[in-house]
């Protein structure tokens, strides 16, 4: 059986793992991720244009599916996007929830269902972007943020699983591991991140683009079973590519 590849050897691969590797960066989960070579990394386009998104669901949807035959810890997929970067936070985040609505949208055209263990309002404070089946916190990093450790030198989007955290949690050790990355992320910037908190205390979309969002701020994200529209050639090509499986059926 083959997977569609992925771009580890892209130059800009390199470049982000070079500073994953960068001794002050805060996050220690993304440190023990590429250690252990659990980092899939794919190089899409502009962050602002959907050229890949297609290529970019059916890469996930093979990420997914590797997690659930060999579910070990430490595992994120990442988007690196060569293009043009947005000028502000703003743009970055109206680009990363651009992007997010596109991959849903493909998610749900296809018939995968929502997990269940997330929630599907933006405003729920349980929420997680469900692919495939699973629950994702997104990392947004982009040239013009204003927190050290979401600077990277081109727009990055970072796919963490919800499940990994609960499996952190159930084994004791969530709480340690989240303590020592906001201490370093302190010692990093200067300051706590004002967007901080718990899964299950205030929504975690908040979060993902990285900018420190006003109380009245509202998600552009919506959870769409059924889009108006929708050309599925691609993804089904970017599907069938490597023979990719899943259920046991071939793609």
């Amino acid at each position: 059986m083959l997977l569609p590849p992925d771009d580890t050897a892209h130059p800009l691969a390199e470049r982000f793992r070079d500073f994953i590797r960068h001794r002050p960066f805060p996050c220690v989960g993304a440190k023990s991720a590429l250690s252990r070579g659990g980092m899939t990394v794919i190089v899409a386009q502009g962050i602002g244009t959907p050229t890949d998104d297609a290529r970019i669901y059916a890469a996930l949807l093979a990420f997914v599916w590797r997690y659930r035959q060999a579910p070990e810890m430490f595992r994120s997929f990442v988007v690196l996007f060569a293009g043009p970067s947005p000028s502000s936070e703003e743009a970055f985040e109206a680009a990363l929830w651009s992007r997010v609505q596109s991959l849903s949208d493909h998610d749900g055209h296809l018939g995968q269902a929502h997990d269940s263990r997330v929630g599907e309002d933006p405003e729920d404070p349980h929420f997680s972007v469900s692919l495939g089946g699973e629950g994702f916190f997104i990392v947004g990093l982009h040239p013009a943020a204003s927190r050290p450790a979401r600077r990277f030198a081109a727009p990055a989007l970072v796919f963490n699983l919800h499940d990994q955290f609960q499996r952190l949690r159930m084994e004791g050790r969530y709480e340690g591991l989240r303590d020592s990355i906001v201490a370093r992320d302190v010692a990093f910037a200067g300051s706590p991140n004002p967007m901080l908190a718990e899964h299950g205390e205030r929504s975690a979309a908040r979060q993902f683009s990285g900018r420190a969002v006003p109380d009245e701020w509202t998600c552009p994200f919506r959870r769409r079973s059924e889009p108006a529209a929708w050309d599925g050639g691609e993804v089904m090509a970017a599907l069938r590519k490597g023979a990719f499986v899943t259920d046991g059926r071939e793609g």
